[in-house]
């Protein structure tokens, strides 16, 4: 008897990004959904905000609707990674990290590592669990 392999669904946020790099902005197999590292840009008008804060919330928003076209939702994250451009953003950033994983408390690790673009100061990766 062989084993079935889980269902994969690709989610495109719609950025230009995804087809130049090559990937997807979600992954969904099985039970498991993959969020790519989200930046905070305004995907509605490709503009990047000054504050590290107002682009983790924009990430968490891209991140939302990502789940949410998988079937999925920001309670189901079992695994967060931060990577932020400069430790003094910690600090600023933490409110909103606070405000959309407070509650939900999933394993998370925060990083300082170069982005590829400048006015990057946050990317945010997830992974939901539904099963």
């Amino acid at each position: 008897m062989s084993k079935q392999e889980p269902k994969r669904k690709l989610i495109s946020s719609g950025s230009e990004f995804e087809e130049k790099f090559g990937y997807s902005r979600a992954v969904v197999a099985g039970d498991w959904c993959f969020v790519s590292g989200t930046t905070g840009y305004d995907y509605g008008t490709m503009k990047m905000p000054e504050s590290a804060a107002q682009q983790a919330s924009n990430a968490f928003q891209t991140i939302k609707t990502a789940l949410e076209a998988g079937g999925f939702e920001l309670g189901q994250v079992v695994r967060v990674q931060y990577t932020i451009t400069d430790a003094k953003y910690a600090g600023e950033v933490t409110k909103i990290l606070g405000t959309y994983m407070g509650k939900i408390r999933p394993a998370a690790t925060m990083v300082v590592a170069g982005l590829i673009k400048s006015e990057m100061k946050i990317e945010i990766e997830v992974t939901a669990f539904k099963g």
